[in-house]
């Protein structure tokens, strides 16, 4: 990762930008430099969020994922930091990210899903599948396949949805924002 020296803070589009209800646009290889330094800078930023030390000193919101329009860019790009135990984390980034299947279980996480894009909290569920496969291009242009469950599942399924011009809530359901047990598994 990055040298802390380096660390500067991204620009990180709010949901009333046009530009996030666009869809974004197949990203062909190479990758260019910018976009290669955008994506280190974003694993940079997603880790030290986690990390209360780092989010306190740069005053940053905690967050797993970015897609590359919330950085102003219409390009099929995310960047997803999952801390899997405490200080450790799995960096997965996901150029032209596809889903190809997904279970049928369905899960919302129990405090609501939040975004970087949306500086304000939003009261409702997301209905989730447990379980996705999640296919795509690493940063040299291989194929890579990922099989999420869970938290990254969910995470994945969000971060895929900013690159179709979608936004965490228009997933929530006016007449019906909170799910009990019995309808949706709360994580």
């Amino acid at each position: 990762m990055r040298s802390e020296k380096d660390f500067k803070k991204l620009t990180i589009l709010d949901e009333k930008e046009k530009l996030l209800r666009m869809k974004s646009k197949e990203v062909t290889f190479p990758l260019t430099e910018e976009d290669k330094e955008l994506i280190e800078r974003g694993i940079q930023e997603l880790t030290y969020s986690q990390i209360e030390k780092y989010e306190k000193k740069y005053d940053l919101r905690p967050g797993m994922g970015l897609a590359f329009p919330q950085l102003g860019l219409l390009k099929r790009i995310i960047i997803i930091v999952h801390e899997v135990e405490d200080g450790k984390f799995d960096n997965y980034v996901v150029v032209n990210p596809k889903i190809i299947s997904y279970s049928d279980e369905m899960i919302a996480a129990e405090e609501g899903e939040g975004c970087l894009s949306v500086n304000r909290d939003v009261a409702g569920h997301v209905k989730r599948h447990a379980r996705v496969t999640v296919e795509g291009f690493n940063i040299e242009g291989q194929k890579i396949k990922i099989r999420a469950r869970e938290e990254l599942s969910a995470c994945f399924q969000h971060e895929i949805d900013h690159l179709n011009g979608i936004l965490f809530y228009d997933r929530i359901d006016p007449k019906h924002p909170f799910y009990t047990e019995q309808e949706v598994r709360l994580i």
